[in-house]
């Protein structure tokens, strides 16, 4: 199975896919049936995740994202040409072809999907148009909101640049909201996780005195604590050369 995403640029002035990095294909592959891609088995789905940018959405400054091409019309082979540093033949003048069908300016995008029958080589292919239903995140279904919390659970745990005001309190709440009956446990499991790193992710912040003092508790009154003493039998033989053992494990 293959997807291909059209955005409306009406629509949308920027995206980012998040994720599937070792999955992309060239848009060229996409009608070649020769050129294999995912599998999905009968009733299981696959959920990809975009970001996008709002065509209407205002900068501070009033400069665009990205600024428009200017050689976006030229031919692909005049543009190749120029990148090589060669004269592009003059070419005539042709009318651009008028499309079947004028695009719906409130279509956010199309998606395109080419699939296989079993036992077959050639692929079918079948596409839907989506439209925003400006509907907010918590007002989406649950597997939806679930999925969400795990992308930003990803970018969270790598650093990621694109995370912005992502926080792990709300990657927990996302996943709370989107665990639904959860007969299996797993999404159960999930949510601690995101606990559990949040936790370290706590602890990692604090000062090293904060964290010494939490993790070296002070010893009990009227016990004396000799620091180094099971050490210095194994270091007095490492030094005479009669210990035997190609490593040494120290205990304080």
């Amino acid at each position: 199975m293959k997807l291909q995403v059209e955005f409306n640029p009406a629509q949308v002035a920027a995206y980012r896919l998040i994720g599937y990095e070792k999955r992309m294909l060239a848009k060229e592959d996409f009608n070649n049936d020769k050129k294999d891609a995912g599998e999905i088995g009968a009733g299981h789905t696959v959920t990809a995740l975009y970001e996008i940018v709002p065509a209407s959405l205002k900068y501070p400054d009033g400069k665009p994202l990205v600024d428009e091409l200017k050689y976006a019309l030229a031919p692909t082979s005049r543009a190749d040409a120029a990148l090589a540093g060669a004269a592009a033949p003059a070419a005539p003048a042709e009318p651009a072809p008028k499309p079947a069908k004028a695009p719906a300016a409130n279509e956010t995008m199309t998606v395109k999907v080419r699939y296989k029958e079993p036992n077959e080589d050639k692929s079918k292919l079948f596409d839907v148009a989506v439209t925003d239903a400006h509907k907010k995140l918590s007002e989406s279904d649950r597997d939806f909101q679930f999925a969400v919390s795990v992308a930003g659970f990803g970018m969270l745990l790598r650093g990621s640049p694109n995370a912005g005001e992502l926080t792990w309190d709300g990657v927990r709440q996302l996943a709370l909201g989107g665990k639904g009956d959860d007969e299996q446990g797993w999404r159960g499991e999930f949510i601690q996780l995101i606990e559990k790193a949040a936790a370290s992710a706590k602890s990692d912040a604090e000062p090293d005195s904060i964290r010494r003092r939490r993790k070296l508790p002070s010893p009990p009154i009227g016990r004396i604590v000799r620091p180094y003493s099971r050490a210095a039998p194994i270091a007095q033989r490492l030094e005479q050369g009669t210990h035997k053992s190609k490593r040494a494990f120290v205990h304080c």
